[in-house]
């Protein structure tokens, strides 16, 4: 009955000490992770809602190809369609329209310029395309009074027309400006119904080409485009060669000087860093080809957009893609890059604590005997002050009453060593108290021939 007296006390002993040791290093180690979680970035989405003008600067044929690069790595791409590049950037400063990239075509900013929006760079160039019908014609300044088809009223194509009339003072009457769209505006050209028509579209857009080689339209050549870009740092003067679009017919019959404005790519500024560098990457892959007026590798570039390059674009353009991304699929690189925070926690928090938890539960069980050391100390330090037998006896009392407490303490098997290395000091002690009781007589003065009593014999 006695033996499981002991053994329950035990159990309950060291339930309770591990319940000591073990609960406050959980609670430290969760905070940690409860602090650290804080910061690890959520898990990026995985659609991406796109808002694109269909009639401009090829907008829908990159959208497309966009579509099947994001498919490849698991995110859906859809497309919103809009009026224009002004549109576009409007949906994407309202925090409930959905939106969370479009194509714009620069100088598009209007009055949207310190929005929440940030550019992911350029993507190519789409030239300023200004057909008319007439006498040749060196700058827009030359259209004053005529009718001009500018483009819808929300479209990146009137905003950079009314720019550039505006600035030549040709934008007033008699000057007509009509809000027409692309295929409108070519069609009322080919019969003579417009005099002119202002269109922004790749080099290698087929109605550019054909509108080249309509008998009676003109292209415009800027002879002053170098002062427009100085004025405006979101264009670039660009050489169209003689024959590059028909080199039998030798369409353009001479070389002719553009203004072209760029097609970007812009985002929100809460965009996911990982969703940036995806959209990055996909540009590259898109846009970096050669083209009639681009060179391979010129695009995507952080050229002037009107927004501010975002954190992840800049990053991308001085040192490429990711490390990560490079060599894992989007979803693995994305999430490893998640989880590397949680490894702080474990470094600073769950490694040390694994180390201090046996060690605290150590000298938790070692500290229940070691502080009956103090006991057998002054015991030792009395009998160096040559007591008498009366305190020998005492001494020895409670030396015995000492072996008796520390059997009684619970120790786990693995820590019993402790008890035993006591249990040996304590012999130590009582030979020499066995000694002191012989060499003292009964009336307390020492007797000097008494034997010296075995370890054997002691107790």
């Amino acid at each position: 009955m006695k033996t499981d007296n002991l053994r329950q006390q035990l159990r309950r002993t060291l339930r309770r000490d591990l319940w000591i040791t073990i609960v406050p290093t959980l609670l430290i180690i969760g905070i940690a992770f409860a602090v650290t979680l804080y910061f690890v970035k959520p898990a990026p989405p995985k659609t991406l809602v796109l808002a694109m003008a269909q009639d401009e600067g090829g907008f829908s044929y990159f959208a497309r190809r966009y579509q099947k690069v994001l498919a490849q790595h698991g995110v859906t791409l859809e497309l919103r369609p809009t009026k224009g590049s002004v549109t576009s950037i409007q949906l994407l400063t309202e925090a409930t329209s959905g939106v969370d990239v479009a194509f714009v075509q620069s100088g598009a900013v209007g009055e949207v310029k310190d929005s929440n929006v940030v550019s992911l760079g350029s993507l190519s160039y789409v030239p300023l395309w200004v057909f008319y019908r007439g006498e040749p014609l060196e700058d827009v300044r030359g259209l004053k009074g005529r009718r001009i088809a500018v483009g819808d009223a929300e479209s990146g194509t009137r905003a950079l027309a009314l720019t550039l009339l505006k600035a030549n003072g040709a934008d007033q009457a008699p000057t007509e400006l009509l809000p027409l769209g692309r295929d409108a505006s070519i069609e009322q050209l080919k019969k003579g119904e417009v005099d002119a028509v202002v269109l922004v579209a790749p080099a290698e857009s087929p109605a550019i080409q054909k509108l080249t080689a309509v008998p009676g339209v003109r292209l415009m050549s800027f002879t002053r485009a170098e002062a427009y870009t100085r004025r405006y740092t979101y264009l670039s003067k660009l050489v169209l060669p003689r024959g590059v679009f028909d080199l039998a017919a030798d369409i353009p019959a001479h070389d002719v000087v553009l203004l072209a404005p760029t097609a970007n790519l812009v985002a929100r500024d809460t965009l996911h860093p990982a969703l940036a560098y995806l959209l990055l990457r996909a540009a590259s892959e898109v846009h970096g080809s050669a083209g009639m007026l681009d060179r391979t590798g010129e695009f995507p570039a952080p050229l002037e957009a009107g927004f501010p390059l975002s954190s992840e674009a800049s990053r991308y353009y001085e040192a490429g893609v990711p490390l990560l991304q490079r060599y894992l699929p989007f979803w693995a690189a994305n999430l490893v890059d998640r989880l590397w925070v949680m490894l702080v926690p474990i470094l600073a928090v769950v490694i040390p604590l694994g180390r201090a938890v046996p060690a605290i539960y150590l000298w938790r069980v070692r500290s229940r005997i070691f502080r009956w050391y103090a006991r057998l100390k002054e015991i030792e330090i009395q009998l160096d002050e040559k007591p008498g037998r009366h305190q020998l006896e005492d001494m020895l009392r409670r030396l015995e009453e000492a072996e008796r407490a520390v059997n009684q303490i619970p120790v786990p098997l693995a820590y019993a060593e402790n008890l035993y290395f006591f249990r040996e000091h304590i012999d130590v002690v009582r030979r020499r108290l066995a000694r002191g009781l012989a060499e003292t007589p009964e009336d307390g003065a020492p007797h000097p021939e008494a034997p010296v009593p075995s370890p054997q014999g002691a107790g």
